[in-house]
């Protein structure tokens, strides 16, 4: 049997000619010059583009007869079900798609589809952005780089990481990479998870486990909270008021999951009265940041703009999972990084 695979984002030519050798059933079709031209590395977006009308036609004559499609087309998000009708697998370079399959009600408008993430390929640069915000806090990084463009001179104390305890929420490959760092710098590590039926705290890289109805029980102990869970109802603003003030005073908090599993006022209301001491946040709930935002001028607050899982490496390790997945596919063995579109995850 003969298969379409249409590629929907840029990838290096490397990347496709790997793809292609492992699917030698496939007719692959790759033409960079119809997608959006990435604006940085591993950039699955890409600058906004506009075809001709010759080459909107050429692309939609190929999602009309593509079997499996490399990410979300970015050009066609809301009538890929109709202009797609014969997508059977979509293999996506995002790890949090849930959401977005959600709004776009893609699991009922393509009810033969599959749809597959790229779990796992953003554990390694979102630990090290967690690893950053706790060193340079610790660190007094800001102080010493604003000291040194004042070429002033003036000895200070920081502090370090070792016996501090961190609570992990969402103890997923992300969490349960933050957890193993965080336990080779010598630090006590509490996990969040939904599920922790037959789980093994050891197993997950993490000294103490405990499930999502437990917060109570961590929250109060932790000195440092990383937020990685999933965006579902039931994660939707879990970190409120009420939780913040359960921290201990000068916490820090890293949002590195989506901005919807904190409730942003909140949050700058405990960071201007000084109970929360800092925040890292890779991601807010309106992106861009407004530039009203007082997040922007904060001293104690990291604004990083959804950046911290995006590496140079990203496509080399989206096309390890693709290829592993497409000699599933054609074997007839289960896909890896399968979304559950009720669980949204």
């Amino acid at each position: 049997m003969s298969y379409t695979l249409l590629i929907a984002s840029y990838l290096e030519p490397e990347h496709v000619e790997r793809i292609k050798l492992a699917a030698p059933q496939c007719e692959v079709i790759y033409e960079p010059d119809l997608i959006a031209a990435p604006r940085y590395p591993a950039d699955h977006k890409g600058a906004p583009i506009k075809r001709t009308s010759d080459q909107e036609q050429k692309w939609l004559s190929f999602l009309k007869r593509t079997d499996i499609l490399f990410d979300f087309d970015q050009t066609h998000m809301h009538d890929l079900p109709e202009l797609a009708p014969n997508v059977r697998w979509m293999q996506a370079t995002s790890s949090g798609i849930g959401q977005a399959l959600h709004q776009l009600q893609y699991a009922q408008r393509m009810p033969q589809t599959v749809f597959t993430s790229a779990r796992g390929v953003h554990d390694q640069p979102l630990a090290e952005f967690c690893l950053m915000v706790m060193m340079a806090f610790n660190k007094k990084l800001i102080h010493t780089i604003d000291n040194q463009r004042k070429k002033h001179w003036e000895r200070f104390a920081g502090t370090d990481l070792r016996n501090r305890t961190i609570g992990i929420i969402g103890v997923g490959k992300v969490g349960q990479k933050i957890g193993q760092l965080c336990q080779c710098m010598g630090m006590n590590v509490l996990g969040v998870k939904r599920d922790t039926h037959n789980v093994n705290p050891r197993d997950v890289h993490v000294n103490e486990l405990y499930g999502q109805n437990e917060l109570d029980k961590v929250l109060p102990r932790i000195e440092y909270l990383v937020l990685i869970a999933p965006h579902t109802p039931e994660t939707e603003k879990m970190i409120g008021e009420k939780e913040l003030a359960t921290l201990p005073k000068g916490a820090i908090l890293i949002n590195i999951g989506r901005g919807a599993l904190l409730d942003e006022s909140a949050l700058i209301s405990a960071l201007q009265s000084g109970h929360l001491g800092v925040a890292g946040l890779d991601v807010f709930e309106m992106e861009p940041l407004p530039k009203e935002s007082p997040l922007w001028d904060m001293p104690n607050v990291i604004v990083s703009p959804h950046s911290g899982s995006t590496s140079d490496r990203e496509n080399e390790l989206i096309t390890d999972i693709f290829c592993e997945n497409l000699k599933n596919y054609f074997e007839g063995k289960p896909l890896i990084n399968v979304i559950d579109t009720k669980k949204m995850f």
